[in-house]
């Protein structure tokens, strides 16, 4: 038994290199905003630099192109996009609600669609997690956020989801190393974030800057580093998603908890402190249930 525990203590620490990487990512994007970094050319380099990193690393083989590739090769920059009209329309508080709350659907995609063992006790996680994370959500409403605009973090919650069941899929398909999955997705959704750059471009739209290429190549950085290090708790805990789904959000809420109140003095209400908690209850409960 503490041998499995161990492997699994382990294994857990590709999660929590994907969380760094994510939340770095957080930060990155709500600091470029300080800077007046255009989002759009910085989401687009992003890619173009995760490609080089995959290539460089990894040297992999270029498997056959799947409608599971060319998906994600859509939705990535489609959805970093929609993120950021989210923000601008609906504001910061909806928005992180839906992304949150899309745990849900790989949760329940982990019983449906990849016939994983249900527990007591890992249900039991899985409740505290939600709960966790409703209460980690700041509920009051801010000044100036539109109400018009539903629509966009619906896309990002429906996105959000059906990105994290793909990259699952992928991490299951043993006859294809996942780096080379990976040095398909990044320059898909580089040529198709840097195509509707040129649109912008030819339509007078938008101007090239040099320091957008420089800040979405240290944003890539962070992102090939969430991908890569989730892809691999997928491959390591593969008969436990739900696992890797759950303590993936739930740690992204704590550990960008701490980083909003030590780092930008964020203010947290008694239920968003009450939801910190939570997260660190279901975590424990989720990993005695793997």
């Amino acid at each position: 038994m503490f041998s499995e525990y161990g492997i699994i203590t382990h294994n857990m620490i590709y999660i929590f290199l994907s969380v760094c990487c994510s939340v770095f990512v957080s930060v990155l994007l709500k600091l470029s905003k300080r800077y007046e970094i255009d989002n759009r050319q910085a989401i687009t380099w992003n890619y173009s630099i995760a490609s080089f990193l995959t290539w460089l690393i990894y040297k992999p083989e270029i498997p056959e192109i799947s409608s599971v590739y060319i998906s994600l090769g859509l939705l990535l920059p489609s959805l970093f996009l929609v993120l950021a009209l989210s923000v601008r329309y609906t504001g910061i508080v909806k928005t992180d609600i839906a992304q949150r709350l899309s745990l849900f659907i790989p949760v329940l995609a982990s019983y449906i669609l990849f016939s994983e063992t249900f527990s007591g006790l890992k249900a039991l996680g899985i409740i505290i997690a939600f709960i966790a994370i409703v209460f980690s959500i700041p509920w009051k409403k801010e000044a100036g956020i539109s109400a018009n605009s539903w629509l966009y973090p619906l896309i990002v919650f429906l996105g959000m989801g059906i990105i994290d069941i793909l990259f699952k899929q992928i991490a299951k398909t043993t006859s294809v190393p996942f780096t080379s999955s990976l040095m398909v997705v990044f320059p898909l959704a580089f040529l198709v974030s840097f195509s509707y750059l040129l649109l912008l471009y030819f339509t007078g739209k938008l101007k090239f800057q040099f320091i957008n290429i420089i800040c979405g190549w240290v944003l890539g950085i962070a992102n090939f580093g969430n991908i890569l290090f989730y892809l691999k708790a997928h491959q390591a805990l593969s008969d436990t998603p739900s696992m890797v789904f759950s303590s993936m959000n739930i740690g992204v809420i704590l550990l960008g908890s701490l980083v909003g109140i030590f780092v930008f003095k964020e203010k947290l209400s008694r239920l968003n402190y009450l939801g910190i908690v939570l997260a660190l209850i279901s975590i424990t409960v989720l990993y005695y249930a793997a």
